[in-house]
């Protein structure tokens, strides 16, 4: 479980896309009372616990043949033998050296990561610039439960599975987090600005939340 104070109004229990509660709740709450609500909604936190964790996909096993998203399409895993000496390389499937068997996770966790940066670095300015919005840096990690953050200082964080997104989703979280740079919560007045700054953004939240266990390698 994890807890996030911030100066919202009331507390919410959120289930992450792998089963795990997240509990975001005003600053005045105590440990205590925090408990008490989380004892109180029980039953609904381990019903909805178990439909998360029944639409986890099944691990990737990296064997040749599995299918990986890129931009929100499915591709063939290859395994060859590259003259390069390149890991992997993408050419309407993911073609992966024979010699990085063992290391496959690693191989597609810095691809992602790369293809990723490359995305930001294309659409962020592209957006922050339309929305007249200004970050101070962003960040690639390795977030298993969040496509993005920002900080209070203006800093943003995006997660590499990203890239396995349609472009369309990746426009919406770009656009939710540049819109945390002028409301930090997810308050009433954070979803009328995001939908202003990005329409139909709800049509892109749900469709993330309906389908995004499945964007994982």
């Amino acid at each position: 479980m994890k807890i996030i104070r911030s100066k919202r109004k009331t507390l919410a229990l959120v289930i992450e896309p792998d089963g795990n509660l997240t509990v975001r709740a005003p600053l005045r709450y105590s440990k205590q009372k925090i408990e008490q609500v989380i004892q109180e909604k029980q039953a609904w936190i381990m019903k909805h616990q178990e439909l998360a964790r029944l639409r986890l996909p099944a691990p990737h096993r990296y064997q040749e043949g599995e299918l990986f998203y890129y931009l929100g399409k499915l591709y063939r895993l290859e395994w060859v033998i590259n003259d390069q000496n390149t890991p992997i390389v993408f050419q309407d499937a993911f073609k992966m050296d024979r010699q990085y068997l063992e290391r496959a996770r690693d191989v597609f966790t810095y691809w992602y990561r790369i293809q990723t940066r490359s995305l930001i670095e294309l659409y962020l300015p592209l957006m922050a610039s339309r929305f007249q919005l200004e970050y101070k840096s962003f960040q690639i990690n390795r977030a298993r439960t969040r496509w993005g953050s920002c900080s209070n200082h203006g800093s943003l964080n995006f997660t590499n599975r990203l890239a396995m997104l349609p472009i369309a989703a990746i426009e919406y979280v770009i656009a939710h987090e540049l819109a945390h740079l002028k409301f930090h919560n997810h308050s009433i007045a954070f979803w009328q600005y995001l939908e202003q700054l990005h329409p139909n953004s709800q049509i892109h939240r749900k469709w993330l939340r309906d389908n995004g266990n499945h964007f994982n390698y």
